[in-house]
């Protein structure tokens, strides 16, 4: 059997739900042959929970997962040491050590055995990172001083160099510049094993063999990439329209043969009655015809309810093949800035990492994208803002209420329920307001009423947002820190509509082009070792 024909992972009638009861998969069966695979489908449908049961990090309730050859895992929210070095990262560290150890003179034989035949380990090593744009690390960098991105990159050279057969990557271009992603894209077009994607990032879905969209507990497959599987899904949403039109015809039409059914019935019946009347006609025979008529009558009134049902369920059938995508709705509290009101000055600043920022003002309503390579201090940048860091030398003033939005959601307490995050930034707001703010970000019911730690990455945003717009007094001015990772494209697209209805003052950091170009951008910066303006067009 060749590679291309093999089947790497099986999942065969696999169900799983939430402690909860929340069902999130239901009797799927679904396999994964070599070639890349993209993952699609709204928040909290599953896609990361599907890369758990894989992995063995979550076990179904019922069906198997098997899987064939090394596996390789990028989940979406890296777990590391901030004290471990970039050798731990990659897996190197006893080699390395034992490389050291026989260069130093001592020729020991489990320093041999340690070593085995990677003679070349450190080479290896440094050229893998300097493919992926980290030729200034060193194997002894601590992993504490990488940026988010850079940890992304660490991560999938550290799975590169074990080369897994099978490749799971969950929103691996999260925090990633472009030039990093254009990187990972490269890694992607020339891995040769079974790769599976959960990603929104239509890019990177551009590459892919196949496309499955997670929906409705199960899996759907298309062939093709992003392109094809959005063409055909319009396909099916033209073919279901046709359907549900043709079925609410047909319920009309049943309707309308119904009444003008029983409508000669009772023409013909009191056209008997009177002719029976005129004739005179014995009442035994009269009786006789009646009950007749009235058989022959009920009869055909039977067939066309009969009709009108099946034309019911026809179109119950059809509209439950509609696609229902629930929307992010947000209504923004009062948050206007007047024109020219100053919200926020930095002057002849140095921030903790030694960045010098010259000068930047803030005035009116103004829309600022934060743009800039992975690690030159974008997220210190916005730290410093919101307070949370001191700066090393300068001012930093603000003038309005802010709110800030970290990478990690910090401003969440993880323990707690979406519900009870909301309350407590805003105390005097009433249960209802509440839950009418959070139903607006799609976090309805029991999903309001769950530790925050069970939602998906994407809901875990929606309810810090939810938080931080209602929050007391209302931010006039928001710092949002990559708020489109771990959205879904849908989910994506309605932030951006939102955010553009936001009329206080607005600075987000992001490497999502199309999302920031959604938001109405008055102004771009690029930070590197310094603050400047740019045009976006050169970026």
């Amino acid at each position: 059997m060749s590679t291309r024909d093999r089947t790497f992972v099986r999942c065969a009638a696999v169900s799983f739900e939430w402690p909860d009861g929340t069902v999130v998969l239901h009797d799927l069966d679904w396999t994964v042959a070599a070639g890349r695979t993209g993952v699609v489908g709204s928040n909290g449908t599953g896609k990361s929970t599907l890369l758990e049961l894989i992995t063995g990090g979550l076990s179904p309730r019922s069906g198997t997962v098997r899987t064939s050859g090394e596996l390789g895992y990028l989940p979406q929210r890296l777990a590391f040491e901030e004290t471990a070095r970039v050798a731990d990262a990659l897996g190197v560290t006893t080699r390395l050590a034992a490389l050291r150890a026989i260069e130093a003179g001592e020729a020991r034989e489990e320093h041999f055995t340690a070593l085995g035949e990677e003679w070349d380990v450190e080479e290896r090593c440094l050229g893998m990172l300097d493919g992926f744009g980290l030729g200034h690390l060193r194997l002894d960098s601590v992993l504490g001083e990488l940026s988010g991105g850079e940890l992304v990159l660490l991560h999938l050279a550290a799975l590169l160099l074990r080369r897994p057969e099978v490749l799971l990557l969950d929103e691996p271009t999260n925090n990633l510049d472009r030039k990093a992603r254009h990187m990972l894209y490269e890694a992607v077009r020339s891995y040769e094993g079974a790769l599976v994607v959960v990603s929104h990032d239509r890019e990177l879905l551009g590459l892919m063999d196949r496309i499955v969209e997670l929906r409705e507990a199960t899996v759907h497959s298309y062939n093709g990439n992003l392109t094809d599987y959005e063409t055909a899904v319009a396909a099916e949403r033209e073919a279901v329209g046709r359907s549900v039109r043709s079925a609410e015809a047909d319920v009309k039409r049943q309707k309308r043969e119904l009444v003008e059914a029983r409508e000669k019935s009772d023409k013909r019946r009191s056209r008997g009655e009177r002719v029976a009347a005129e004739n005179r006609m014995p009442r035994i025979v009269a009786g006789q015809r009646k009950r007749d008529a009235q058989i022959s009558a009920g009869r055909h009134r039977l067939l066309h309810e009969q009709r009108l049902e099946q034309a019911r369920r026809q179109l119950a059938d059809a509209r439950e093949q509609v696609r229902e995508e629930e929307n992010i709705r947000v209504d923004l509290p009062a948050t206007a800035v007047p024109n020219g009101r100053r919200v926020l000055s930095v002057r002849q600043a140095e921030l903790r990492n030694g960045v010098s920022i010259p000068e930047l003002e803030l005035r009116g309503p103004e829309r600022v994208a934060l743009t800039g390579p992975n690690g030159a201090g974008k997220s210190t940048l916005l730290h410093t803002v919101a307070e949370l860091l001191p700066v090393a030398r300068g001012a930093v003033e603000v003038g309005v209420p802010l709110r800030y939005l970290p990478q990690r959601h910090e401003v969440l307490d993880e323990s707690l329920s979406a519900a009870a995050n909301v309350a407590r930034l805003a105390p005097e707001a009433t249960d209802n307001e509440i839950r009418a703010r959070l139903a607006r970000f799609l976090l309805k019911q029991q999903r309001a009423e769950q530790p925050v730690r069970t939602l998906s990455g994407g809901e875990r945003i929606r309810a810090a947002l939810a938080a931080l717009l209602l929050a007391q007094p209302a931010p006039q001015l928001l710092l949002l820190d990559e708020p489109s990772n771990n959205l879904d494209m849908t989910s994506t697209r309605e932030l951006a509509e939102s955010l553009a209805d936001y009329e206080g003052a607005l600075v987000v950091a992001s490497h999502d082009w199309a999302f920031l170009r959604d938001l109405g951008i008055t102004k771009w910066l690029w930070l590197a070792d310094e603050l400047t303006e740019t045009d976006p067009e050169l970026l």
